[in-house]
């Protein structure tokens, strides 16, 4: 049977951190061998945001490749490219442009919160507005049959599907897939200070992070607040600590849950035990990342033939797609 196809990507905004990890490449990996998957270094995307400092962007793609390998993301079995590399995404974003009404990109509740989260920068700018339809075009351009999503980006999954539809209605086709959605699990992570994990908030553990400075931030992680004494009972459902020890030390997880409880362990000896583990996980990735970082004809290589493979993708579908519109 054909495997489905499924589109993902990221945007290359800085170094990928546990929460990246746990939040889309642990899913990523996981399908590989049951799907046709595309997965897409997302750096037009970026560029909407970033615009004042190109550089950053190249070399943040460059970057992410990089640390998606080290994962086990395997070109072998999905294809890995950048979107800029492929300017058939620019071109069916621009048809997807004009057939989007403003007030669909005016809705859509990513761009209001990242208008809010962004406060540092200004992305008031036509293209940001616009990214909606980008990554539609994304998704469209290799007639995805499913797209990876947590259950908060369905209203964004269902504005593409919008899209899709009124093309095939437009031009009275059916020549565009509209997507499904693969629910992915997603493991929540937060950051070492208790909030949600962001680059913007200082509080990442980044997936190729040395031990030095690992050690430096599982000391500074917030506990238990009500926590004075060693021997005091703690509340490990509070403790960003303990959130780490149930997804990184599964093992010993339920035992130490029970210990902070009745007292029976410190958070210096908890963080001792946390560092170890994460570090089990980070070191291997480490490793292979400086690998990949220090073998540039490879990773070219790699990235050409992901470049090349979605490239014959996208020009035989945007050729499809125009001969359906009567254009060109």
């Amino acid at each position: 049977m054909t495997k489905e196809i499924i589109l993902s990507g990221m945007r290359p905004t800085g170094r990928l951190h546990l929460g990246n990890y746990l939040g889309a490449m642990k899913n990523w990996i996981a399908m590989q061998d049951d799907y046709n998957c595309y997965f897409e270094i997302a750096d037009w995307h970026a560029l909407m945001s970033d615009y004042g400092d190109p550089g950053s962007v190249t070399r943040n793609s460059r970057d992410m490749l990089c640390v998606w390998l080290a994962v086990g993301l395997d070109p072998e079995k999905c294809v890995i490219f950048r979107q800029s590399d492929v300017p058939e995404h620019l071109e069916l974003f621009f048809i997807f442009s004009t057939i989007t009404p403003l007030g669909w990109l005016e809705r859509c509740p990513t761009y209001k919160e990242a208008l809010v989260n962004n406060d540092k920068k200004d992305i008031r700018n036509y293209a940001f507005l616009g990214y909606p339809s980008l990554q539609a075009a994304d998704i469209a351009l290799y007639r995805a049959d499913k797209v990876p999503v947590g259950k908060d980006q369905l209203p964004h999954l269902e504005l593409t599907r919008e899209v899709i539809r009124r093309f095939n209605h437009l031009y009275n086709t059916d020549v565009m897939t509209e997507p499904g959605e693969v629910l992915t699990k997603v493991q929540k992570l937060k950051g070492t200070d208790g909030r949600k994990m962001s680059k913007s908030y200082g509080n990442t553990i980044y997936l190729t992070e040395e031990k030095a400075s690992l050690k430096k931030k599982v000391n500074k992680m917030v506990t238990d607040p009500a926590r004075i004494r060693v021997d005091d009972k703690g509340h490990p459902e509070v403790c960003s600590v303990f959130s780490y020890q149930k997804i990184f030390n599964q093992n010993e997880a339920e035992k130490i849950n029970n210990e902070c409880k009745s007292g029976t362990i410190g958070c210096v000896k908890c963080k001792k035990k946390l560092l170890n583990n994460l570090n089990d996980f980070i070191q291997p990735i480490r490793e292979k990342y400086l690998y990949y970082k220090e073998n540039t004809k490879k990773v070219n290589k790699i990235l050409e033939d992901g470049n090349r493979r979605a490239k014959k993708t996208a020009s035989e579908n945007l050729k499809l797609f125009r001969k359906e519109m009567n254009y060109g």
